[in-house]
C-alpha cells in the first residue's frame, strides 16, 4: 500500500488530469480545481469552504482588499478554535478606496493568534486570496471574494479552489508574493488605525443616520410587503368562504400589528376593537395603525372605564379593562364589527374567553408568534382552526423581514475538569473564572457597531443579580431585572439601555415576549435551553430591525446539558425529532439566506452532537406533544400524512415506539373512534415499519394501485412506473413482489406481518382475497394515507436504488439492492450476493472489543477508503478474491458507514466504490497473530467535507 504522502500525490495528479485534461478519460476528481460561487438555491456558499479550511488548517494566510465587521464575524468561531489550539495566521488588508471601516479593522486586533498588516496606500492592493497550510498539502482559494459578508454569502462571486503539495510552484510563488507584500506593509495597531481614520473620507457620516426610535412620526403611505400581501389574500379568502374568524401565526418582529392594520384597511369596518394584554403596547399599536390607515387623532382612542366613544372608529383596550363586568356590559354585543386580539396565545385565559363569548363581531382576528401551548389550551379551536397564513422565523429571515443574526455556540468553562451542567452551583456559575470567561466571549464576538446594547438570559434570579454585580465591577454597566421588579422599574431600566446608559440587562425570562427594544444588538444565553419555543422568544428580542445595527449577535454558552438537542430544533425550525436531520443541520449550518449564519465552536458542537445521540427523541412524551399539537391545529384526529405536511414531526419517528399508526391513535387519543381490525394489525405493522419511510416508492405505488383498483397487470404497472419517471427492470419487479408477498422476509417477520396484500396470478397483481375481506372503506382510506406519507417522505430519497448521504439499515440495503431474501443478519461487515457487495463499517469501534475484531478501517482521503476484511482471511478466501476481481466481473460494491454504535443501526450510504488494483495486503490484526486482508477502495463520489469531518473525528 502506498504511504499517505505518495497516495495523496498520486490522487492529486489524477485530479489535475480530470480538471485540466479530460474529465471523461480521467475520472478521479478528489482534488481537482473547483469553482466556488454563492448559490442561494443550492445553499452553497464561498463561506462554507472558507470555514472548512480554517477548521482544519495548521496555518493560514489571507490577502484581501476589503473587510467588514460582518465578514469577520462569519469566521470568528473558527478563528476562536484556532486561537485555542495556538495555530497562527497572517492577514493583509488594504487602504484602497478608503473602503475599510476602522471599526472592522479593530475587530482584527482581537485575534491574538493573527498578525495583521496594512498595505501601502500607493500599491492600491486589490488582491483576494486565502491560503491554508495542512499536513502534506496546501489549499488556495482565489478570485473575487473579499472578507465581507456579501462576498462570502450573498453576491455572485467567482473563485477557484486549488489543492497542491507544499512543493507546487503555484503555491510557492503565491506565498513568496504574499511575503514580499507583507514585508512592505505596516503592522496594524490602534495607532495605525487612528492615523488611517483621520485621513479617511467616509462616504456616509454618522450624523446622517437618523435613529428610528427618536424620529418624529410623519404621515406617509406604508404598503404591505410580499409576505403580508399573501397573508391578506388568505384572510380575504377566509371571509369569502363565509368564515367569521381566523388566526395568523407570525414570528416576533415580522410586523403583526401592521399586518392587522392592513387587514382592517381591506375589511373597512364601522368600528374596530384592538385588544392587547399590556397597557404599554396600546400607544405604539395605535400609532402603527395610524401610519397605515391615516386616520385623524379624533377617530381613535385608548379606552378606559367611562370614556366617551362618540365618533371613535378605532378603539384600543387592554383585556384587563374589557373583561371587567362593569365595562363589558356598557357595550352592545354587536358594537364592533371587527375585533382583533394581539398575542392571542394568552387567549386561553378565562378573561379572553369571557370577552370573545360576549362580543359578536362580523370578524375576529387572532395574532400570535407561538400558538403552541403546554397548558392544554387549544388556541386554534378559538378561531375554528382557520389559519390563512403562517410566517415562521426562518421564512421571515429569508424574506428580509427581520434583522439578520449571527449565532455563536460557545463552550462553557470547566469546573474540576467538567463542563458546566445542570447541577453546577451558583458559586461556580458566578465565579471569577466564569465572569472572566463570559467577558472574553462577549468582547471577542462583539456587536454590530461600537456600542453594545445587550440582554443576558440567566438560569436563576440569584445568578442574574450576582453576575450583574460582578460584571459591573469589571466595567460592564449592568442591571439585573426579574419578575420581582415593578413595571415602572422595568420601564426605567429598559430606557437606560436604549439611551446608552447601560450595556446589559440580566434577566431570567421576563423578556421572553411583550418587550420591544429594537436597538438590542447582542443576546446572550447563559442558561440551559429548556424549551425551543422560549429559545426562539429570547432570540427574537434582538431581531427587530434598527438603523444602528446590521445584524444581532447571539452568544449561546453550551455546557454539558441534556437539553442541548433543542438548539437545532429552535435554530432551524426543525421539529421532525429525526436525529439524522439534526446531525446534518449541525454539520451544514449555513442553510439560511443572507447574513444570518449559524456558527459552533468545536467543543460546543461536540456537546450538541452528544446530546442528540444520548437523548431518546422518540419517547412517548415528545410524541404525544407533537400528536396533540397537530390535532389542535386541525381540530380532528390527524392523518399520518398531516405530520409531514404541517412539519410538526417526521411521522416515521412514531414507529421507533409503536408498531403502526393505529396504535399511536389508540394511545394518545382516547376519544377517537378508530375501529381496530385485529386481522390487519400485522399488515399495518409491515406498512409502517418497512415502507412508510419512503426509501423505495415503487412498492408503495403498487399497493396504492391495488387498493384503488383491485388489480393491475405486470405490463401496465411497468408502464405506470415509467410514466412516473422511474427505471424498471425484471430484478426490481421481482424485489417488489418478494417484499409485498413477504417472501423476502425471515420467518419471524412473516409471522408478525401476517396477511400480505399482494397476490400474483398469471402476471396479474391482485389484492389478496384473504386480505381484502377485512378491508372496510375507512380502513382503505387509513392505509392509503399511510402510503401517501411514504410517497411524500420519498422526496428524501431521489436517487435509485440508494441516495448518497442518506442512512440505511443493513435490511434496507439488501432489500434495495434487490436481494431475494433478507440475509441482513448474516452480512456482518460485508457479503457478496446477487452481483452486489454492500460493505458496512462502524468508524469508531467500542474500546473494549477484542484485538481480533479491532479493525483499523479508515479514510485515506475523502475519496479513498482503507478497508479490512474479516479476520482469518487471505487472498485465497472466496469473498476476498471476488472483491479483488470486481473491476473485471462487474461486482457492484457499495460503502455504508456510521460514526459509532451509539448512532443506532443505520449507516450513511457513501455511494458505489471500486477496488484499487494492487492495493491489497495480507497482514495481521492488532494482536499480531490473526490474519487479515487490507485493501483500498475509491469512492465514485467524494465524501462531503462536513460529513467526512463528522465521521472521522472521535
Amino acid at each position: 500500500m502506498p504511504d499517505g504522502v505518495s497516495l495523496f500525490q498520486d490522487t492529486l495528479i489524477k485530479s489535475l488530469k480530470f480538471g485540466f485534461v479530460d474529465n471523461v478519460r480521467y475520472q478521479e476528481g478528489g482534488y481537482s480545481p473547483q469553482i466556488l460561487i454563492n448559490d442561494q438555491e443550492a445553499k452553497r456558499y464561498v463561506l462554507a469552504d472558507l470555514q472548512e479550511e480554517l477548521g482544519k488548517c495548521q496555518a493560514f494566510y489571507i490577502s484581501v482588499a476589503f473587510i467588514t465587521q460582518s465578514g469577520i464575524a462569519l469566521i470568528k468561531s473558527q478563528l476562536s478554535d484556532l486561537m485555542d489550539k495556538g495555530i497562527e495566521g497572517k492577514i493583509l488588508i488594504s487602504p484602497y478606496l478608503d473602503f475599510n471601516d476602522p471599526i472592522a479593522m479593530r475587530e482584527l486586533l482581537k485575534l491574538r493568534n493573527v498578525e495583521v498588516r496594512l498595505t501601502p496606500e500607493s500599491m492600491q492592493m486589490h488582491a483576494k486570496f486565502y491560503l491554508f497550510e495542512h499536513e502534506g498539502k496546501q489549499v488556495l482559494i482565489s478570485g473575487s471574494s473579499n472578507l465581507t459578508h456579501h462576498a462570502l454569502k450573498i453576491n455572485y462571486e467567482w473563485n477557484i479552489k486549488l489543492t497542491s503539495t507544499h512543493n507546487g510552484d503555484l503555491i510557492q510563488a503565491t506565498k513568496a508574493e504574499f511575503e514580499k507584500i507583507w514585508a512592505k506593509s505596516d503592522l496594524l495597531t490602534e495607532e495605525r488605525i487612528a492615523s488611517y481614520a483621520k485621513k479617511r473620507r467616509p462616504t456616509i457620516r454618522p450624523d446622517q443616520i437618523q435613529d428610528e426610535g427618536t424620529s418624529e412620526y410623519q404621515l406617509r403611505e406604508i404598503k404591505p410587503n410580499k409576505m403580508q400581501q399573501e397573508a391578506l389574500k388568505g384572510l380575504a379568502a377566509i371571509r369569502e368562504s363565509g368564515k367569521d374568524r381566523a388566526l395568523v401565526i407570525s414570528a416576533t418582529g415580522t410586523g403583526k400589528t401592521f399586518l392587522s392594520a392592513f387587514d382592517v384597511q381591506q375589511f373597512e369596518p364601522e368600528r374596530m376593537l384592538f385588544i392587547v394584554h399590556r397597557e404599554q403596547i396600546l400607544q405604539k399599536s395605535l400609532k402603527d395603525f395610524q401610519k397605515v390607515l391615516q386616520f385623524s387623532d379624533s377617530e381613535a382612542m385608548i379606552y378606559h372605564f367611562g370614556a366617551d366613544l362618540a365618533g371613535k372608529k378605532y378603539i384600543f383596550a387592554t383585556i384587563q379593562t374589557l373583561s371587567r363586568d362593569a365595562n363589558l356590559q356598557l357595550f352592545p354585543e354587536d358594537f364592533f364589527d371587527y375585533i382583533l386580539i394581539d398575542e392571542v396565545h394568552k387567549a386561553g385565559a378565562a378573561s379572553y374567553k369571557k370577552v370573545m363569548n360576549y362580543f359578536q363581531p362580523e370578524f375576529y382576528l387572532g395574532m400570535t408568534a407561538t400558538p403552541e401551548r403546554t397548558d392544554g389550551q387549544n388556541i386554534y379551536e378559538l378561531f375554528d382552526y382557520n389559519v390563512p397564513y403562517e410566517i415562521r422565523l426562518q421564512d421571515a429571515l429569508d424574506n428580509d423581514m427581520l434583522c439578520p443574526f449571527i449565532y455563536y455556540a460557545v463552550k462553557e468553562i470547566e469546573v474540576e475538569g467538567l463542563l458546566v451542567n445542570e447541577k453546577t452551583t451558583i458559586a461556580n456559575l458566578t465565579s471569577d473564572e466564569r465572569v472572566k470567561h463570559i467577558i472574553n466571549k462577549l468582547d471577542f464576538y462583539g456587536v454590530s457597531g461600537t456600542k453594545v446594547k445587550g440582554l443576558i438570559f440567566c438560569s436563576s434570579k440569584k445568578e442574574a443579580r450576582e453576575l450583574a454585580v460582578k460584571l459591573n465591577q469589571e466595567g460592564k454597566r449592568c442591571r439585573a431585572l426579574t419578575g420581582d421588579d415593578s413595571m415602572d422599574t422595568r420601564n426605567d431600566v429598559v430606557a437606560q439601555l436604549e439611551n446608552g446608559d447601560l450595556d446589559y440587562i440580566l434577566t431570567v425570562d421576563i423578556f421572553n415576549e411583550g418587550i420591544d427594544i429594537p436597538s438590542v444588538n447582542q443576546v446572550v444565553m447563559l442558561r440551559n435551553t429548556q424549551s425551543s419555543i422560549v429559545f426562539v422568544q429570547q432570540l427574537g428580542r434582538g431581531l427587530r430591525k434598527h438603523e444602528s445595527k446590521e445584524y444581532v449577535t447571539i452568544i449561546d454558552f453550551i455546557g454539558n446539558y441534556k437539553n442541548n438537542y433543542l438548539i437545532p430544533i429552535a435554530l432551524f425550525g426543525d421539529k421532525s425529532m429525526n436525529k439524522d436531520n439534526y446531525r446534518r443541520e449541525l454539520r451544514e449550518p449555513n442553510i439560511l439566506n443572507g447574513l444570518t449564519t449559524i456558527n459552533f465552536e468545536e467543543v460546543a458542537k461536540e456537546q450538541i452532537f452528544k446530546s442528540i445521540s444520548i437523548t431518546n427523541l422518540s419517547n412517548r412524551v415528545i410524541l404525544k406533544e407533537a400528536y396533540m399539537e397537530t390535532k389542535n391545529r386541525l381540530g380532528r384526529t390527524p392523518n399520518l400524512s398531516d405530520f409531514w405536511k404541517l412539519d410538526t414531526l417526521d411521522p416515521y419517528v412514531f414507529f421507533d415506539n409503536f408498531n403502526h399508526y393505529g396504535e399511536v391513535i389508540a394511545s394518545f387519543d382516547k376519544d377517537d373512534r378508530f375501529v381496530k381490525i385485529p386481522e390487519l394489525n400485522g399488515f399495518l405493522t409491515f406498512l409502517c415499519k418497512e415502507l412508510s419511510n419512503g426509501k423505495r416508492k415503487e412498492d408503495l405505488y403498487l399497493l396504492k394501485v391495488l387498493l384503488e383498483k383491485g388489480q393491475i397487470s405486470q405490463s401496465d404497472f411497468e408502464q405506470f412506473l415509467k410514466e412516473a419517471g422511474l427505471h424498471v427492470s425484471d430484478a426490481l419487479l421481482r424485489s417488489i413482489e418478494a417484499c409485498l408477498t413477504y417472501d423476502f422476509f425471515i420467518k419471524r417477520d412473516q409471522e408478525k406481518y401476517d396477511l400480505p396484500a399482494l397476490k400474483i396470478e398469471n402476471n396479474i397483481y391482485q389484492l389478496n382475497l384473504n386480505f381484502s375481506q377485512f378491508l372496510t372503506e375507512d380502513y382503505r382510506n387509513f392505509i392509503l394515507d399511510i402510503i401517501q406519507t411514504g410517497l411524500d417522505r420519498s422526496e428524501k430519497y431521489p436517487q435509485e436504488p440508494l441516495t448518497i448521504g442518506e442512512k440505511y439499515s443493513r435490511k434496507d440495503a439488501v432489500r434495495l439492492l434487490k436481494w431475494d431474501k433478507d440475509e441482513s443478519s448474516t452480512v456482518y461487515g460485508y457479503k457478496v450476493k446477487h452481483g452486489t457487495c454492500p460493505v458496512f463499517v462502524t468508524y469508531h469501534k467500542e474500546e473494549d472489543i477484542t484485538e481480533t475484531t479491532q479493525y483499523q478501517d479508515g479514510f485515506l482521503s475523502n475519496k479513498v477508503f482503507h478497508w479490512y476484511s474479516r479476520s482469518n482471511r487471505s487472498f485465497k478466501s472466496r469473498e476476498v478474491a471476488e472483491i479483488m476481481r470486481s473491476n473485471q466481473t462487474g461486482l457492484a460494491l457499495h460503502l455504508f458507514i456510521k460514526k459509532e454504535d451509539g448512532e443506532g443501526s443505520d449507516f450513511y450510504y457513501l455511494g458505489p466504490i471500486h477496488y484499487l488494483e494492487d492495493s491489497t495486503l495480507e497482514t495481521k490484526m492488532q494482536d499480531g497473530k490473526t490474519p487479515v486482508v487490507t485493501m483500498n477502495f475509491e469512492l465514485a463520489n467524494e465524501v462531503s467535507a462536513t460529513l467526512y469531518d463528522y465521521l472521522t473525528k472521535k
